[in-house]
C-alpha cells in the first residue's frame, strides 16, 4: 500500500505540474471536467443514482463547470436550471410522489457537492495556474501527513462515528502538512507571498481538507462503501483523491479574491 501511493505520486505529480504550468487554461478545464466527471461518477454509484437522474446530473456537472469558466454571467442560471431540470425528470420519470425527497436527495447533492465546489478551482486558477499547483501541493502533503503521522502516533480518535481511523494526531498532521507544502511553494513558485501568509494558508487548508475529508467519510459511510472505487491503486477512487480540494478550492479562492493574500 505504502509502496503504490509513493510510485502513483512520483508519476502522477511531475506530469500535473507540467500539465497546469505549461498549458493554456482550456487544458485546465478539460482536466477539471474529467476529474469533476469521475468523482461524480463514483458519488452517483455510491448512492445507486441510475438512469436518467443519474445522466442528466452527470451532464449538468459538465456544463455548470464550462459555465465557470467561459460563461461566468450565466453560471447562476445554469446551476439552478439544472435543479429544475432533475426535478422535472424526477416528475415525469418515476410515477409516484413517493419517496421524491430520497430520490433527489442524491443526484442534487452530486452536483453541488463535486463540480459545485470544483469550479471555485477555475476561478482561482484565474489568479495564476501556480495557485493550483499551491492547492493541491498543500492538500496532498496535508493528506500525507496526516496518514503518516496518524499511523505511527494515533491514539485519539477524531471523530469515530464518521472515520474510526482518523486521529487527533493525523488532524495535526494534516496541519503540518499544510505549512510545509505552502511554504515549498511560496521558496519555488511564489516568492512574493509572505512568510506569515504562507503559514497562515498552510495551516488553514490543512484544517479545510481534514473537513473535506470528513465529509467524504460521512457519505460513504452513510452509503456502506469503503472506499468511493479503486480507480487509483493504492489511493482508492477520484472522489477519495480530491475529497479535500474540493473544499479547500473554494476556501483558497475566497482568500485569493476576498482577503487578497
Amino acid at each position: 500500500m505504502h509502496f503504490k501511493r509513493l510510485a502513483v505520486a512520483a508519476i502522477v505529480i511531475p506530469l500535473l505540474y507540467l500539465y497546469i504550468m505549461r498549458l493554456p487554461a482550456v487544458y485546465f478545464f478539460c482536466l477539471m471536467a474529467v476529474v469533476s466527471f469521475m468523482a461524480q461518477w463514483e458519488f452517483y454509484s455510491m448512492y445507486r443514482v441510475s438512469g436518467l437522474l443519474k445522466y442528466s446530473g452527470l451532464l449538468s456537472g459538465i456544463v455548470i463547470l464550462y459555465s465557470s469558466f467561459y460563461a461566468k454571467h450565466l453560471l447562476m442560471t445554469v446551476l439552478f436550471g439544472s435543479v429544475m431540470i432533475v426535478m422535472i425528470i424526477r416528475l415525469l420519470v418515476i410515477r409516484t410522489p413517493l419517496y421524491a425527497l430520497h430520490n433527489l436527495a442524491a443526484p442534487l447533492t452530486g452536483i453541488l457537492y463535486v463540480p459545485g465546489l470544483v469550479l471555485f478551482q477555475g476561478q482561482a486558477r484565474t489568479f495564476g495556474p501556480e495557485w493550483i499547483i499551491f492547492l493541491y501541493t498543500t492538500v496532498w502533503a496535508s493528506d500525507s501527513l496526516a496518514y503518516y503521522i496518524g499511523k505511527g502516533f494515533g491514539k485519539s480518535r477524531l471523530y469515530k462515528e464518521v472515520s474510526p481511523n482518523k486521529t487527533v494526531a493525523g488532524a495535526f498532521g494534516s496541519l503540518l502538512g499544510g505549512m510545509i507544502g505552502a511554504l515549498i511553494i511560496k521558496v519555488s513558485i511564489i516568492p512574493a507571498l509572505s512568510l506569515m501568509q504562507a503559514l497562515s494558508t498552510g495551516i488553514i487548508i490543512g484544517a479545510v481538507a481534514v473537513i473535506g475529508d470528513l465529509i467524504e467519510s460521512m457519505f460513504k459511510r452513510d452509503a456502506g462503501v469503503k472506499d468511493s472505487s479503486i480507480i487509483i491503486p493504492g489511493h482508492g477512487g477520484m472522489l477519495d483523491k480530491i475529497d479535500g480540494s474540493l473544499f479547500a478550492g473554494p476556501v483558497l479562492y475566497w482568500l485569493l479574491a476576498i482577503i487578497k493574500i
